[in-house]
């Protein structure tokens, strides 16, 4: 194993976790903008209004993207396996 692999290897790891993580994240942040927005206006100060809305709005973002998130990580998976037995000897 060379350093540049092992560099590159890192670089895609963390190019998929981002990915992957992405999409919840910003559901959670737009919804969570959103709803502060709301609080502001009403003056609204319960906590469970902020809380709940997030949680659904990752959940949902969990469940629209799951097919894409499991390709992504089966093919960086994929990637990895195949490319490993040229460097192990």
């Amino acid at each position: 194993m060379t350093a540049d692999y092992i560099t590159g290897f890192f670089f895609e790891a963390i190019k998929v976790t981002l990915l992957l993580s992405a999409p919840m994240l910003l559901a959670g942040l737009v919804v969570g903008l959103l709803v502060s927005i709301f609080q502001s206006v009403t003056s609204i100060n319960e906590m469970t209004l902020a809380f709940i809305p997030k949680m659904l709005a990752v959940a949902l973002a969990l469940i629209v993207f799951f097919p894409w998130m499991m390709q992504t990580l089966v093919s960086f998976t994929e990637q990895m396996f195949a490319g490993m037995n040229h460097y192990i000897r």
